[in-house]
């Protein structure tokens, strides 16, 4: 139950301080972009809108169009930009941070069983650039993040082929760090390519008003705060881990 506390403690702490630091890097960096990407959305539907009331196909029930237009907006809510806005994105965040928190202070746990030892912070900081290469490098490789008014595949083949290169990651890492043999060095290199091999699934014919150049600068703005969320959650989680650790071992 001790070390079940120090886990959960560890967790919530640098859930809180890492979720609240992503939360203002993002008004900084992914936020603002994604406004304009949305100004995009935004003129795209108008276009069409306008397109299908001037044109309407033979046949059509107006009656039926404008009540299925008017379900469709009725139930797109989305929270109000400025301060209920950012509240629903600060507390994504924390939630986020202290469930990957939990996840790695299980691992420091595990670790720190079976080697005796305490775990610090810059093996922590190792650890979450595991994490970084696994939940974000990896499935970004083949499903870059996305703006709003960007057409993309089917959401259920995206959600299972970002699982299986999670997965395929995590368990290739694993093998070449922790087997130390040249057998599973090469299949932990199967492992890491296998997902890219398949690839991810893609629309034949995508297409989106977001500009080019924005879209890149999203992705690495993107790239960058995953990059700052995963060593800071792993560098604060291991030390707090650490000290509630040390607590419960003097106790």
């Amino acid at each position: 139950m001790s070390i079940f506390r120090s886990i959960v403690f560890s967790s919530v702490i640098a859930g809180f301080i890492v979720g609240l630091i992503v939360t203002v890097a993002q008004q900084f960096g992914t936020v603002p972009l994604i406004l304009k990407a949305e100004v995009f959305e935004k003129a795209g539907e108008t276009h069409q809108h306008d397109a299908a009331t001037a044109a309407p196909a033979a046949g059509h029930d107006h009656a039926s169009h404008d009540h299925a237009d008017h379900d469709h907006g009725a139930g797109a809510w989305e929270p109000r930009d400025g301060l209920e806005r950012n509240a629903y994105t600060a507390a994504a965040n924390v939630l986020t941070a202290i469930g990957f928190a939990m996840l790695l202070a299980g691992f420091f746990a595990v670790r720190s069983g079976a080697t005796g030892e305490g775990v610090s912070w810059h093996e922590g900081l190792m650890w979450g650039l595991a994490g970084f290469a696994v939940f974000t490098v990896a499935p970004g490789l083949g499903l870059p993040p996305e703006l709003p008014g960007m057409e993309a595949a089917p959401l259920l083949s995206r959600q299972i082929w970002w699982l299986v290169a999670v997965l395929a990651t995590a368990a290739g890492l694993a093998l070449i760090v922790f087997r130390r043999s040249a057998p599973a060095a090469i299949a932990g290199v199967v492992l890491l390519i296998l997902p890219h091999l398949i690839g991810a699934p893609e629309l034949a014919h995508g297409q989106s008003n977001v500009p080019a150049a924005l879209l890149h600068q999203f992705v690495t703005a993107v790239t960058v705060t995953s990059l700052v969320f995963w060593t800071l959650l792993g560098a604060v989680t291991s030390a707090l881990f650490a000290r509630f650790d040390s607590g419960v071992a003097r106790a």
